[in-house]
């Protein structure tokens, strides 16, 4: 059953944690991008891949920029599989899909 996922390509998966608690423990910059996120990131994927980032790119707002990119590549293969290449985020393949302010 596709409930409100759509048509998209996110796997669905039986949650068998507290997802609110894991949001709630979520470092505070983290817990503010997955505020703007497109995609509804799990808590636990979420930081999985924020930590990666980090580690590998040494700063937090680097980590929050790879997972815009990340992101932005769910979003550029859906949209194109969905609506078609004409779609505007499909035409972004390699830039950040989300238009976010920054501070």
């Amino acid at each position: 059953m596709a409930r409100n996922r759509g048509a998209t390509t996110l796997k669905c998966r039986r949650v068998r944690r507290d997802p609110m608690r894991d949001y709630d423990r979520l470092p505070a910059e983290l817990r503010a991008w997955l505020a703007g996120a497109i995609l509804p990131w799990r808590p636990r994927s979420a930081l999985i891949a924020f930590e990666k980032a980090r580690a590998r790119l040494g700063d937090a707002n680097l980590a929050l920029r790879e997972l815009d990119r990340i992101e932005a590549a769910m979003v550029s293969k859906d949209a194109r599989r969905i609506w078609g290449k004409s779609h505007p985020f499909a035409r972004q393949a390699g830039a950040s899909a989300k238009r976010r302010d920054t501070c």
